[in-house]
């Protein structure tokens, strides 16, 4: 257990803000342990924050109480058929790591979700998504530790309720629970390729491939978010910083007579809007205000510009953003990233 340790070295955006105390854990034995003496009531409190890869939080405070490093390391593999995997992975492997360690096995369903940062146990929180995948599409189960009763449960897909970038542990279960492994079920031979994104057909015409394999799709995947998505190692960030607005169909046609280019994905008796074209439209692409910026080839991204930037400042970058949109279009957008 250390006192006032900085966490810049583990949030994306390095935000240098400070924990009370931090400690790393290894296994769920320890994970226990360390809850073990202290009272029920305080042990799903605000004052204990776990971190798994930092890359979907924003910390605008130093934080006055318990920082916890999930370090719980493994994988392991149960055939089910001829054509079917469970492989699962403990909370703490990198996610692009374990997406790697499935497609070096020919496991598919996992492809599209290349590249993202972070890691295993907080993608069910997410419902992490990209290209036409959701976490929710491969996903089985996930075994978490009950923080009010010590106890390790199990959640089946129903239970985790998902629904777009959000799960019951990003609402009701917020607090209440950490995943220790998540388990999804892979395909081993019959993959369902997913190249529906115009982006994808575009960088697989770039490579020369026409009948891609789930390993060239992964490759495409790679390709697109390099060329527009900032590292965070170089520039820190958290990836998308606003989740993409639905709205009712009727205010979707409404918003086309006044901006005709507006683009849009019908779902039902809703639309759902790109958010990176609504901020980009209100003149932030590129957009620096002190030591925080939206990014020159993606606005949907919020970077660290100088290295230098506080939480409270990319917090309030954000908030005029949000503002600007709504005076423009009426849309809320709302944060993706996770705010503490």
């Amino acid at each position: 257990m250390q006192e006032n340790r900085s966490l810049k070295a583990y949030n994306t955006f390095g935000v240098d803000v400070s924990a009370k105390y931090f400690v790393e854990v290894s296994s769920v034995e320890e994970l226990i342990e360390i809850f073990k003496n202290a009272p029920t009531q305080k042990r799903s409190n605000s004052k204990t924050l776990f971190l798994g890869g930092g890359s979907n939080i924003l910390l605008t405070k130093d934080f006055d109480g318990l920082v916890i490093q999930l370090n719980l390391k493994g994988i392991s593999e149960e055939i089910v058929n001829e054509n079917e995997v469970l492989v699962t992975s403990q909370a703490g492997e990198n996610w692009h790591e374990f997406v790697a360690y499935c497609l070096n096995k020919n496991y598919g369903g996992l492809e599209n979700l290349s590249l993202i940062p972070g890691n295993v146990g907080t993608s069910p929180m997410q419902n992490i998504g990209a290209y036409g995948t959701e976490i929710k599409d491969t996903f089985v189960r996930c075994k978490v530790l009950n923080l009010e009763t010590l106890e390790v449960e199990e959640f089946d897909h129903e239970k985790c309720n998902f629904g777009y970038r959000e799960s019951i542990f990003k609402r009701e279960g917020n607090g209440k629970y950490v995943i220790l492994e998540v388990t999804f079920k892979l395909t081993r031979k019959e993959h369902l390729i997913k190249t529906e994104y115009g982006a994808i057909q575009s960088e697989l015409a770039n490579l020369g491939i026409e009948n891609p394999t789930i390993q060239e799709v992964s490759k495409a995947v790679i390709n697109i978010r390099q060329s527009k998505l900032p590292d965070p190692k170089v520039l820190g960030n958290a990836g998308s910083f606003f989740k993409n607005p639905t709205i009712a169909l009727s205010q979707f046609e409404e918003l086309k007579e006044k901006f005709s280019t507006i683009p849009g994905y019908p779902n039902g008796d809703f639309v759902k809007v790109p958010a990176g074209w609504l901020i980009e439209q209100c003149g932030w692409k590129g957009k620096q205000i002190g030591n925080v910026a939206s990014h020159e080839l993606q606005s949907l991204v919020i970077v660290n510009k100088t290295g230098n930037a506080s939480g409270k400042e990319i917090f309030d970058f954000s908030t005029m953003i949000i503002e600007s949109v709504k005076e423009k279009f009426g849309i809320e957008l709302e944060r993706e990233v996770n705010i503490i």
